[in-house]
C-alpha cells in the first residue's frame, strides 16, 4: 500500500478588486449547482469573478449572478450559457441570516474566491459586504503605501 498525498484547495479564480471596493465583514463557504461543461472548463482554470454578486431570490434561494465560466470546447451541442445565474448551496440557518443582512438593506453578498475543496467540490467563499466610499479608498491605499515604504526603510537599516 502507497502513502497518498492530502489533496489541497485548488483555487480556480480570485476577486480581486472584492477587498479594494467593499468591506468585508463576514466570509463563509457555499457550494455550487454547476453543470458538467462548467465543471470541465473551471478544471481548466478559466473563470472571472470580476462581476459577480450574489443575490436572494424570495426566501428561499441565493444565486450567483454575473460569474463568468466561459464555454468548454469539447461539450459541442451541451454547453452552458457563460453568465447564466447559479444556485448557491447553504445551510438554512447562514441562507436565512444571509439574506436578513442583504433585505435589511446596505449589505452585499460577493464571492472572493472560487475553488476545488479536498473532496473535488467546487465552492465559492462568499464575503458579506459593505461598499466602501471613495474616501475610505484613498484611506487604505494611504495606508498601505505607508506600511510599504516603512518595511522597505527597516530592510534598509537592517543592510547596514
Amino acid at each position: 500500500m502507497g502513502v497518498t498525498q492530502p489533496r489541497t484547495r485548488l483555487v480556480v479564480g480570485v476577486n480581486r478588486r472584492a477587498r479594494h471596493d467593499y468591506t468585508v465583514e463576514d466570509t463563509l463557504e457555499a457550494g455550487l449547482v454547476l453543470l458538467g461543461s462548467e465543471v470541465k472548463s473551471l478544471r481548466s482554470g478559466r473563470l472571472s469573478l470580476s462581476d459577480a454578486f450574489a443575490v436572494a431570490n424570495g426566501d428561499s434561494h441565493l444565486t450567483l449572478i454575473n460569474a463568468h465560466i466561459p464555454e468548454y470546447k469539447g461539450a459541442n451541442r451541451q454547453n452552458h450559457d457563460p453568465k447564466r445565474a447559479r444556485l448557491l448551496l447553504v445551510q438554512k440557518r447562514q441562507k436565512n441570516k444571509l439574506i436578513g443582512h442583504i433585505m435589511r438593506g446596505g449589505y452585499t453578498l460577493v464571492p472572493l474566491s472560487l475553488y476545488f475543496n479536498e473532496r473535488g467540490w467546487a465552492k465559492v467563499e462568499l464575503a458579506l459586504c459593505r461598499g466602501k466610499k471613495k474616501y475610505d479608498k484613498r484611506a487604505a491605499e494611504k495606508e498601505r503605501d505607508w506600511k510599504r515604504e516603512k518595511a522597505r526603510v527597516l530592510r534598509e537599516n537592517n543592510k547596514r
